[in-house]
């Protein structure tokens, strides 16, 4: 079996002897467990030079952690820069938040070039490489350049857009060839693909052949659509087992009569947060009797603080769930609960398990993997209601959500209302669909079903017209 090595933005590295947290890093580092791998990509910590220049290891297993210091200047322009600046904004529709400027994208090739200068020695020949997200589009490229030959997958975590939005980006055509450097490139939805697909018709640089690979400025590429999952049954169980946890306990407790409605995100204009609230402002307004009967928990952890738009966000939010707080509360009643810190995967479980109803209702959504965790963390015998965007990824699998849209305000505050209203035996048809779903297609089912066509493809590297016929 081959070895894996993964590159990713942000290196998760164990501590205190714990297995990274979150379901895709357990699901990565079991996979290079089993055969043996390393996972390269920033530590997280500032170097002192301009420019890095070293890899620093650490050995958990049969896993090595590679880790890359980066300078302030390369934090700045590759990072908070061109990635979160433009390709974040961009890549969610948000045109009117790009931040475009050739110093910034001069950082993002500059560290994609580091990167592949400081990974590439460390690459065997029957090495399989999975590189991961928008931060990196161009690492495989940079990688061939430098001589490697082996199989390189790629795997985009939030949406690609339509062909009308991402030529908005100046250098779209550079970043595009980037990508047919690559052997397999995984989208999260069928429409990622669509728009992949219909990006390389209009734009003449490649097309779909008669095997369903693309061949992309002279290169077979698999692409697909390999949803990512969450660990289903491991999720469940924690949930199951909240009753413990003080957090969930304190919770119940407060909530004697009434129905809790939980929303958990980042801190990040993509996941509709302002829009959420006001949703829930125009149903305590249209249905009367609902007040002092439900409590909204909003569970919103900052997030990228150093990028303007979203310190001015955090503010915009805090400011309107106060709005919505003097305009409706009560003595005894606060309608929204605005909990701006992590809390802990354990009490988080208990929290989904409490809830009557679970909002996530992003704008524009690559997957949202809450929406699975609600899905998995419910009881049984008495599920709650998912209420999901779809504009969310996740709705394309989980059909037995109610289905909104974000931008209409009073629609989605008639959703909340048909959800806590929702019978039993409405509800649990509607979960059972979503959890066998969920149940089977987990994150190990994605992490597998990636390598698997990874280590099928055939070795490329280099350039080559393939002979295979045009699809009609």
């Amino acid at each position: 079996m081959s070895r894996l090595i993964v590159v990713s933005n942000r290196v998760p590295v164990p501590k205190g002897g714990q297995p990274p947290a979150g379901g895709l890093a357990v699901a990565l580092s079991g996979a290079m467990e089993e055969r043996g791998g390393v996972w390269f990509g920033w530590s997280g910590d500032t170097a002192r030079h301009d420019e890095a220049s070293e890899v620093r290891t650490l050995e958990r297993g049969k896993v090595t952690y590679a880790l890359v210091d980066l300078s302030q200047r390369d934090l700045e322009d590759y990072y908070a820069g061109f990635s979160n600046r433009m390709l974040w904004p961009l890549f969610h529709y948000r045109m009117d938040l790009t931040d475009f400027t050739r110093v910034t994208l001069g950082g993002y090739y500059r560290v994609n070039r580091l990167f592949a200068k400081l990974l590439a020695p460390m690459v065997e020949a029957d090495d399989v490489v999975w590189i991961h997200d928008y931060h990196l589009i161009p690492l495989a490229n940079e990688l061939r350049q430098a001589g490697v030959r082996c199989r390189i997958g790629f795997f985009l975590h939030i949406p690609f857009p339509p062909p009308d939005i991402l030529t908005v980006l100046p250098n779209h055509a550079d970043l595009v060839r980037g990508l047919a450097a690559y052997d397999v490139i995984g989208f999260q939805t069928p429409l990622d693909v669509e728009n992949f697909e219909t990006y390389l018709r209009r734009e003449k640089v490649g097309r779909r052949m008669s095997d369903g690979r693309f061949v992309i400025h002279g290169r077979a590429v698999r692409v697909e659509a390999w949803p990512v999952g969450i660990e289903t049954k491991a999720f469940a169980d924690i949930a199951a087992k909240s009753d413990d946890n003080t957090l969930v306990q304190r919770m119940d407790e407060s909530l004697v009569g009434k129905s809790l409605i939980i929303g958990v995100d980042r801190l990040d204009y993509s996941k509709g947060i302002a829009e959420r609230m006001l949703a829930f402002q125009s149903f305590l307004t249209l249905d009367t009797e609902a007040r002092g009967k439900v409590t909204y928990l909003q569970v919103t952890p900052k997030s990228r603080s150093e990028v303007a738009e979203y310190a001015a966000m955090e503010k915009e939010v805090a400011e309107l769930a106060g709005r919505v707080n003097g305009q409706h509360a009560d003595l005894d009643w606060t309608p929204i609960r605005y909990v701006n810190r992590t809390v802990g995967r354990n009490a988080l479980a208990g929290l989904y398990r409490l809830a009557r109803v679970g909002l996530v209702t992003p704008l524009r959504d690559g997957m949202n993997l809450v929406a699975k965790e609600f899905v998995a963390a419910q009881k049984p015998d008495d599920p709650g209601v998912l209420l999901l965007s779809r504009f969310a990824g996740a709705a394309a699998e989980l059909d037995g959500a109610l289905i909104t849209n974000p931008y209409d305000i009073d629609g989605t505050a008639g959703a909340i209302s048909r959800a806590l209203e929702m019978p039993l035996d409405e509800r649990l048809d509607r979960w059972r669909r979503m959890y066998e779903r969920i149940a089977e297609h987990d994150v190990a089912w994605w992490c597998r079903s990636f390598l698997d066509a990874l280590e099928a493809a055939p070795s490329n590297g280099a350039s080559a017209e393939p002979q295979l016929k045009a699809a009609s």
